[in-house]
């Protein structure tokens, strides 16, 4: 079995994709990965063993711009991504059985399109639950597309949310699969989704809502399996080890891959705010390009390293929110602090909030007194107690139980398309 894994995103969508096709090697499969050109995510999948097809554009070339695109030229660019990642996926494809994508919208199209031009089983991957239709939580609204004040119908936003979608996504999508000779789609959020997608979730993080009547319309199929972790097996480097055993566990802040240009100061506020609790200070650098503050012996900058050694070490972990880095920090047993910028982030907070194992910080700006009131939270000891007792309960094996689900439905659907695919 050959399978063809399509990403374009940060490195959260990347990484589970490598942690897949880690796990469908083991089982056997020829594997490669589609994702962005970016030097670190080459770096990611040749230190898996993982075959890598760049897409075209570096992601944090386009995340990390002088400026936001305007949501009025998202169509645009939305139909060029289309047509990129088309052309990256298919010269990646020979010979490949299954489809498997996740990332942003128009690059999941794209993959669909791929799979249907070699008639071969296409799936679907969301990382976090409210990415997917349900009545039982309000979808993300798109960029520039606000939902009514005041509107907390989830069927009513669920359908803006698809009139969205087709405004949005529809045009280029549906332009390139007529250059195809493919059928345009009406539904586009059942077009990228499909009725049976993958959860690659934590069930316990981040559960799946349970069925019910108000489900019943939707017609989906979830499967939710664990979050799909890629092992980590670099040992820390020796002056962190060294910070590390010098003093108390410190707090680790870092906000991955989100610029954090609302909050330019961002790492001098949370250096302080840390240093008020009479923590020291891990930070990591991140696409925010944070840095030491001043000469002080407490703080330590780190790059890429190792979160799954580093995090156990660490009185909490300060962070975007992030699927990723939230289910590393939590198998961690390490406290959290989520500062939210955008999409999902808010939902791992809130979930961090309620488990207890840590806080959500109110809004995407902190300031000293609103980070400090949140480490408080995070750093009391019941909090510690609560986010220890959590730890164990993690799924480690997400991504295994994935590559059999998916070595089955193969077999099953032998070279169909995907069963909803008349639907769409």
């Amino acid at each position: 079995m050959r399978v063809l894994l399509s990403t374009y995103g940060s490195r959260g969508d990347v990484q589970p994709m490598a942690a897949l096709a880690v796990a469908l090697r083991g089982l056997g499969a020829e594997v490669r990965v589609c994702a962005p050109s970016d030097e670190e995510f080459a770096k990611l999948l040749a230190g898996a063993g993982v075959e890598f097809v760049p897409a075209a554009d570096p992601v944090r070339t386009v995340v990390t711009g002088s400026a936001p695109m305007a949501p009025e030229a998202l169509p645009q660019r939305a139909a060029a991504m289309t047509v990129a990642q088309y052309e990256a996926v298919l010269a990646g494809s020979a010979g490949c059985d299954a489809v498997v994508a996740t990332g942003l919208v128009p690059a999941v199209a794209a993959a669909r399109s791929v799979a249907e031009t070699l008639g071969v089983p296409f799936f679907y991957v969301a990382f976090f639950p409210t990415m997917l239709p349900s009545l039982h939580h309000r979808p993300h609204a798109l960029p520039g597309r606000p939902f009514p004040p005041g509107e907390t119908d989830n069927q009513t936003l669920w359908d803006i949310n698809s009139e969205n979608f087709r405004l949005l996504y529809g045009p280029g999508i549906n332009a390139h699969r007529q250059a195809l000779g493919q059928p345009v789609v009406d539904d586009v959020v059942r077009h990228v989704f499909t009725g049976r997608p993958f959860l690659a979730a934590d069930p316990v993080l981040a559960p799946w809502p349970q069925s019910s009547d108000l489900d019943l319309d939707l017609d989906l199929d979830v499967l939710q399996t664990g979050a799909w972790l890629l092992s980590d097996e670099r040992p820390l480097p020796a002056d962190l080890l060294a910070f590390l055993d010098r003093g108390e566990p410190p707090v680790y802040v870092g906000f991955g891959s989100m610029p954090m240009r609302g909050a330019s100061d961002v790492g001098r506020v949370a250096v302080e705010a840390v240093r008020a609790q009479g923590r020291r200070v891990v930070v990591g650098r991140g696409w925010a390009d944070l840095g030491l503050v001043d000469e002080q012996g407490d703080c330590f900058v780190v790059g890429d390293v190792n979160h799954q050694a580093l995090f156990p070490r660490t009185a909490a972990v300060v962070h975007h929110g992030g699927a990723g880095t939230t289910t590393t920090a939590a198998r961690a047993g390490a406290p959290q602090v989520i500062v939210p910028q955008l999409v999902d982030q808010p939902y791992w907070g809130a979930r961090v909030a309620e488990l207890g194992v840590g806080a959500l910080h109110d809004g995407p700006t902190p300031t000293f007194d609103s980070l400090s009131a949140a480490l408080i939270v995070a750093l009391a000891p019941e909090t510690r107690a609560r986010a220890t007792a959590l730890a164990p309960t993690v799924r480690t094996d997400g991504a295994n139980i994935a590559a059999r689900r998916l070595f089955d439905l193969n077999l099953n659907l032998d070279h169909d398309h995907d069963h909803d695919h008349d639907r769409s």
